[in-house]
């Protein structure tokens, strides 16, 4: 099978089944260029639906979507690869957070916890370190997502930049012992939303935003203390939600200003975030041998445990 649609080869055979040729591997039923095109359709997000109906359109071949899905098994290989690819670079900086996907599990449907790591160097260089699925985001998953980074090299990381779940905190504190945690800013301003009621004037929110623009820490502590004479008394619930929590969020400023826009926050990690959530609608529920690889690794785990 190929771009060009379906043609027959006579291969020549010997005796022993020695003679190799250089057009195909053996047993191989595609042309490898085809079979990279149908992977990287994909992996661009479109189902295997529609990857059917265009190989139909462009190569006159039909395949069907088991098809496509059987094609695509070559992809694992560079998944793996990659999962256990070693870092040799340091990142200073390091962007830790978690989305969610459907599974489906015996006959029912539950998201389960995709941790997503990102590592930012000196010169500003982001790469995508690590990506794992988990049955949920708590302190013991993202223990083991850290501990695999760090057993494949990940060193001399200096800002830990993350939300405020209570099991990603303690996983840092209890991994990267030298580094600081610098909360997400986004995410703080988000929480502070829920502090605020409907009708309060959005210059209240935005203010505070503004604080994270000032140019060093001294600038920064000064527009707070403006804000909260400001707002105290109109908004004394959100004024007391920043006071206890906004020193989180400011470490980054203890690094050098042309670095402080990467990591005040984690929106480059949101961004690759989007760029799965574009690709992932068209699977909407994923099949159960996912579900089966976490339960083989949590029993392994467990195992491992015992012993």
């Amino acid at each position: 099978m190929t771009r060009l649609g379906r043609i027959s080869l006579r291969v020549p055979r010997d005796r022993n089944g020695l003679f190799p040729t250089s057009l195909f591997e053996k047993y191989q039923r595609s042309e490898k260029a085809l079979v990279l095109a149908i992977a990287q359709m994909y992996i661009q997000g479109i189902s295997t639906r529609k990857v059917k109906a265009i190989a139909q359109e462009l190569f006159d071949e039909q395949i069907s979507a088991s098809t496509v899905s059987r094609l695509c098994k070559s992809l694992d290989e560079s998944l793996e690869t990659f999962a256990n690819s070693k870092i040799d670079e340091q990142y200073p900086y390091l962007i830790l957070d978690a989305r969610y996907e459907k599974i489906r599990e015996s006959g029912t449907v539950s998201s389960k916890a995709i941790l997503v790591a990102i590592g930012v160097s000196e010169s500003g260089k982001r790469a995508v370190l690590g990506i794992e699925l988990a049955n949920r985001e708590s302190r013991n998953s993202w223990s083991d997502f850290i501990s695999k980074l760090q057993d494949r090299g990940l060193s001399g990381v200096q800002l830990v930049i993350s939300d405020a779940h209570k099991g990603l905190q303690a996983a840092i504190e209890q991994l990267l012992t030298n580094a600081i945690w610098q909360r997400c800013y986004v995410h703080f301003l988000r929480n502070a939303l829920d502090y605020l009621p409907r009708s309060a004037d959005e210059n209240c929110l935005l203010e505070l935003r503004q604080i994270y623009e000032r140019f060093d820490l001294q600038e920064a502590r000064s527009s707070l203390s403006n804000w909260i004479t400001r707002w105290e008394d109109k908004y004394p619930k959100v004024v007391d939600f920043v006071e206890q929590n906004i020193d989180q969020t400011l470490n980054y400023y203890s690094f050098p200003p042309s670095h402080r826009i990467h990591i005040r926050s984690s929106n480059s990690l949101e961004g690759f975030n989007q760029e799965i959530k574009r690709r992932t609608p068209v699977v909407r529920i994923f099949p159960e041998e996912l579900q089966e690889k976490i339960s083989k690794k949590d029993s392994n785990k467990d195992l491992a445990n015992v012993a």
